[in-house]
């Protein structure tokens, strides 16, 4: 545990000594900011028609603008977590330092583990930045915090999971620009395997749907918190690390 977590202060100095820590941080920060003055600009547009033409018009903050608000941003973690990821082995493979690291007498669970953690932690305050609008409406509204914490609960996990598989990606290459990108393929087929359920009601096209990350997330943003979408997420998580394992010791073997 306490090689892990050198490891994790490690990376996470990696991350904010340059400017990548940053720079994500300020684009999703203006990104969600703008998703989220949207939305609400479009809610109160909404309501001041109703009003204007006498119609009833129930405000449902949590419905009406945190579900849909936390769904898109689920959709932005897409481009951020290759960006991410895409730097934990690669540059190491670059560097020359991955042989020092696979003769070090540190476990290879304990790097995985680390470096992941290091990349959860980065996205987590990421997420904190969006918290920072959300406070807004509970200034001045009354939203439901408990749909809230949940929704956050499912981006974590389901971040969790892509960060695994996009450490996993990182350990195949040295070029972080091909890990990048293959990571972001990764994510996205992961994403898009709902759109096969749609309109195909075969076996294997209902084991893709179930595959994707979409299908899992659905229950967390209404703020329902069910067994099945928790397990598949710490399974994905689970495999993703597993394999960055095994890759890790493939390198150890070879050095």
């Amino acid at each position: 545990m306490k090689n892990t977590w050198i490891i994790l202060r490690k990376e996470l100095h990696g991350y904010f000594v340059s400017p990548v820590a940053y720079g994500l941080l300020t684009m999703f920060a203006v990104i969600f900011g703008f998703f989220f003055w949207n939305a609400l600009a479009y809610l109160v547009f909404s309501a001041l028609q109703a009003q204007l033409r006498g119609e009833p018009m129930p405000m449902n903050i949590n419905e009406q603008l945190i579900r849909p608000l936390l769904g898109n941003i689920s959709v932005v973690g897409l481009f951020f977590i290759p960006m991410i990821t895409m730097r934990l082995f690669a540059e190491e493979k670059r560097t020359g330092t991955i042989e020092l690291l696979a003769t070090s007498p540190i476990r290879d669970i304990e790097v995985v583990m680390g470096k992941w953690l290091a990349a959860m932690a980065l996205y987590a305050c990421m997420l904190v930045f969006s918290g920072v609008n959300l406070a807004f409406l509970f200034r001045f509204g009354n939203p439901d915090w408990k749909p809230i914490a949940v929704a956050y609960l499912g981006l974590l996990l389901q971040a969790g999971g892509l960060l695994a598989v996009g450490t996993f990606i990182s350990t195949l290459t040295r070029n972080q620009i091909i890990a990048g990108a293959a990571t972001f393929a990764a994510c996205l087929m992961l994403w898009i395997f709902a759109w096969v359920g749609g309109y195909e009601v075969a076996a294997w096209a209902q084991v893709l749907s179930y595959m994707s990350v979409v299908t899992h997330f659905d229950s967390f943003s209404k703020g329902v918190l069910d067994s099945k979408d928790v397990i598949y997420y710490l399974t994905l998580i689970f495999l993703g690390l597993f394999f960055t394992s095994q890759s890790l010791e493939s390198l150890r073997w070879r050095s």
